[in-house]
């Protein structure tokens, strides 16, 4: 695994890299900032996973799911990103918006990542009103949970 790219001076939530007037190799910092901008603007995944695919296409994109192994421990949550035959890590921040491309769904991350699970569908029966009501609240939840509602 190729070591982080660090910049002494970045900007607050992503990390991209800020030109000096004068600097020497502007290219690397430019660079760097757009393939960072590249990944996150209308960000796609391919899916969840806890382990480097076996092959990868550049600039294809993962969820690092919890427990990670691999090229990817300790990266857990963080969006794996091949770049120049290597994985870069990007950490969430509140607000981040990504599509599953596996699952087709929107996950979004708030302290950490949510997705939206599908509320039971009413049943017939005598119990109709009953259960349309918790289907109902159950729905409302999830739209909570993706930020469609606010949590409070």
């Amino acid at each position: 695994m190729p070591d982080p790219v660090t910049f002494d001076s970045a900007s607050a939530r992503f990390g991209l890299p800020f030109l000096y007037s004068g600097q020497a190799q502007k290219e690397v910092f430019v660079n760097e900032a757009f393939a960072t901008t590249d990944t996150l603007l209308h960000c796609k995944v391919e899916d969840e996973a806890g382990s480097p695919p076996a092959e990868a296409a550049e600039g294809q994109t993962w969820l690092v799911a919890p427990g990670a192994t691999g090229d990817w421990s300790g990266q857990d949550g963080s969006l794996a990103c091949f770049r120049a035959g290597g994985w870069t890590f990007i950490p969430p921040c509140d607000g981040l918006r990504i599509f599953n491309a596996a699952s087709g769904q929107e996950n979004l991350f708030f302290g950490l990542w949510r997705k939206a699970s599908v509320p039971l569908e009413p049943l017939d029966g005598t119990t109709v009103d009953v259960e349309a009501r918790a289907t109902i609240s159950s729905l409302i939840a999830a739209l909570r949970v993706v930020g469609v509602f606010p949590t409070q």
